[in-house]
């Protein structure tokens, strides 16, 4: 939702309404959750912002009260706004001199070029500056607008009570007008940055699934196979076979509109050019090779497992139900998820391989030494190359 003068007005709101809320100042409101045993948290994406609080059984009425005063009736104090605004630019600086940080946000700024998805979170401080308690209040009544938020709850409660105090705490607010989001598109490109430190950081992207789409479960397999764990093709080619990465991985994004796939490395800077091949080899032989039914079975295991250990965690069953209610306005049961990842066969992850590799699209990001900046175009031009040469021998 954020212009780009807006740039890190959700994240900055986040941290303002912890100053205070209701009749609580910003210390009553974590005593009064860590008086009962609690936590209190929250953190903010580019797609949403999540409070949590995580307490004994209990505690619900007080968890329900704290949170709605919080999105609703914070004191946002001109003081305090100034004050925090000092904070977020430490914040800033921390996010810029924490290199396997900085890089992701390099690299997200470049597949979604001049788009609010391609800004960072935090924002800058040049946009934060200007930012009034009027501003900060307006942004407040269009972000948290009661049609567009989910109050989720698992664990030891009522469902009668639970839903008294939604309507008690949360179902009097008036919504606001709809914002209109502009879609977001995939651009690629490549970004680099030199800086004296010892490992060159690396993020290669391609444009892969929305979060609605009926290739996301095939989209995760694929991800996983590729670099989901020391199994998989990345860890074992790039770090077992040649050493050239200590960490290495692949991970997937699906945002509202569009989708990454994503591979992270640290490598030494010297190798990172030869690390940026394979991984891009890698990508390419899985695409048009398909994976074998032992990889498959493997990486199936492996994400049902993962679904069927987060039914354990009370915060992971909440936090994942609220996202899904928000993203498919129903919520989808673990053995449905378990099924269609079953269902995924190794001609769909062929069929899906074909349609990653067709626009040719990718970004990259690289920081550190300048012996490795190169690696981003070598990344993209392997990609290229390799598929080029895979279907001529088709």
């Amino acid at each position: 939702m954020e212009s780009e003068a807006q740039s890190g007005w959700s994240h900055f709101l986040e941290h303002l309404v912890f100053k205070g809320a209701g009749e609580m100042g910003a210390r009553d409101i974590v005593e009064r959750v860590e008086a009962t045993g609690g936590t209190i948290n929250a953190a903010t994406g580019y797609e949403r912002t999540s409070f949590d609080i995580r307490g004994v059984d209990g505690s619900l009425e007080l968890s329900m009260q704290v949170l709605s005063d919080l999105v609703f009736r914070p004191a946002l104090d001109p003081v305090e706004i100034e004050r925090e605004k000092d904070v977020v630019a430490q914040e800033i600086a921390e996010a810029f001199d924490t290199p396997d940080d900085h890089v992701f946000e390099m690299a997200q700024a470049t597949a979604f070029f001049d788009q609010s998805l391609g800004r960072p979170i935090l924002g800058s401080v040049e946009s934060l500056k200007p930012v009034t308690r009027e501003q900060i209040s307006a942004w407040r009544a269009a972000l948290y607008s009661p049609d567009r938020m989910v109050v989720s709850v698992s664990g030891g409660v009522d469902e009668a009570e639970l839903l008294k105090l939604a309507e008690t705490w949360f179902g009097s607010e008036v919504a606001g007008p709809a914002p209109v989001i502009a879609e977001a598109q995939f651009i690629g490109g490549e970004a680099r940055m030199a800086r004296k430190i010892e490992q060159a950081n690396l993020v290669f992207q391609m444009v892969a699934p929305s979060a609605t789409s009926e290739d996301l479960p095939t989209a995760r397999l694929f991800t996983e196979i590729l670099g989901g764990g020391m199994a998989s093709r990345l860890f074992q080619s790039a770090r077992e076979e040649r050493g050239l990465a200590y960490a290495i991985d692949a991970y997937m994004e699906p945002y509202a509109d569009v989708g990454l796939l994503g591979i992270y490395a640290g490598a030494a800077a010297e190798r990172s050019q030869e690390l940026a091949e394979v991984c891009a080899q890698q990508v390419v032989q899985l695409a048009l090779d398909g994976p074998t039914e032992a990889e498959m079975q493997r990486a199936k295991a492996v994400m049902k497992a993962g679904l069927w250990m987060s039914d354990e965690s009370a915060a992971s069953r909440s936090a994942r139900h609220a996202t899904q209610a928000l993203v498919y306005g129903h919520l989808v049961s673990s053995d449905d998820l378990a099924d269609s990842l079953e269902a995924v066969t190794t001609e769909g992850m062929r069929a899906f391989g074909e349609g990653l590799l067709s626009d040719g699209l990718t970004a990259t990001a690289v920081l550190g030494p300048k012996a490795a900046i190169k690696a981003g175009k070598a990344f993209a031009s392997t990609v290229d190359a390799a598929r080029t040469g895979y279907r001529s021998q088709a």
